[in-house]
């Protein structure tokens, strides 16, 4: 901290000028009852009892004061206020109170936000210890029946060999979309910017689950016709990662004989606008603040069921806005969800007719 000393010397003017007028008044009313009243000695009082008062009390207030507020900015200072431990010591107290009640607000705002950070802490580990140990016990379940003797059935031993691989291959899954995540917050996630038709990612993304979709009867389709190719510019397996997840999860959550929409429209400038709706069970608005944290999850037993390692919405918003843009969502409980984000599209591609439906 700093040495410098910033004196005030507000007390010790009033104090000497309240203590020289009782004095005075004192004196005065002394003399006058003598017969004795000297105005020049009078007003001499005045000079040399002011003075003197004025130095006794700054001196005396100044040292006692600063002793203990420079102990106040000390104690401030080891527990890291670089704001106070720039500034000088003052003596003046309303000054201090302020820059006291500066500190303990910033202290208060930071204690809050670690409690948040803690209780995020203990719900992400407890999540993550969820996810890991149920393949986990699931695998060694397969590995010790086999052992105990299954082993020598050939039928059993090619099914239980079979569930703890898919066991395996869901814990894979589950440590590289940690990976991946853990590399998108850092930035260690190099993208790899091309130029290519959205119009056709979106068609390869619909073709990979239309299998999945037909299981429940849900329709793959675009909200138009679009005649000519959208070139945006993005790192296309990226972006195919952020579809696959929007979609899958469409599908996931949607209703027996939906539909997964994706629409794509111009917005203001450079800028198109990706659209992914769905008429599904949609999503209640108090989950919709943590849509996008990591292993959180609308229904904590049915989306288990369906699988999926937690971090799906997560990764989609960090390759998002790793790309500096923004994703969005909106949903109707019981009605169905969209899940819209914005891409850079390439200006000497024009866009003909996007974002306008045909009637």
């Amino acid at each position: 901290m700093a040495e410098n000393f910033k004196r005030s010397y507000r007390f010790a003017y009033l104090s000497s000028l309240y203590i020289t007028l009782l004095l005075t008044l004192l004196m005065s009313v002394f003399f006058y009852i003598q017969n004795q009243f000297n105005p020049l000695f009078i007003i001499g009082f005045i000079i040399l009892c002011y003075g003197i008062c004025f130095l006794i009390i700054q001196y005396r207030v100044q040292k006692f004061i600063y002793r203990r507020v420079r102990k106040i900015y000390d104690d401030i200072e080891m527990l890291d206020m670089d704001t106070l431990g720039e500034s000088p010591v003052t003596t003046d107290m309303k000054t201090l109170i302020k820059e006291v009640e500066k500190f303990a607000q910033k202290r208060k705002t930071e204690i809050e936000s670690l409690k948040v950070r803690e209780d995020y802490r203990k719900e992400f580990m407890g999540n993550v210890s969820h996810e890991l140990k149920t393949p986990l016990f699931t695998v060694q379940g397969y590995i010790l029946t086999l052992i105990d003797g299954a082993m020598n059935d050939p039928a059993i031993l090619d099914k239980y060999l079979n569930r703890a691989n898919k066991g395996v291959e869901r814990l894979i899954y589950i440590v590289k979309d940690l990976d991946m995540i853990t590399k998108l917050e850092v930035g260690d996630l190099n993208l790899n910017y091309t130029n290519f038709d959205i119009i056709e990612l979106v068609q390869s993304v619909f073709d990979l689950f239309e299998m999945k979709a037909s299981k429940k009867n849900i329709a793959l389709t675009f909200d138009m016709n679009y005649q000519d190719p959208i070139i945006v510019h993005a790192d296309k397996e990226r972006i195919q990662q952020v579809l696959s997840n929007l979609i899958v999860n469409s599908i996931k959550y949607g209703k027996e004989d939906g539909t997964t929409e994706v629409s794509i429209e111009n917005l203001i400038k450079n800028k198109v606008i990706v659209r992914v709706t769905d008429n599904g069970e949609g999503i209640a608005q108090a989950h919709i603040p943590r849509l996008f944290e990591r292993f959180y999850r609308v229904d904590k037993s049915g989306s288990r069921k369906e699988g999926g390692s937690g971090l799906g919405l997560a990764i989609v918003k960090h390759i998002i806005e790793a790309h500096h843009e923004r994703i969005y969502v909106e949903s109707d409980y019981r009605i169905g969800s969209e899940f819209s984000f914005t891409l850079e599209k390439v200006k000497k591609f024009p866009v003909v007719d996007v974002g306008t439906k045909t009637t």
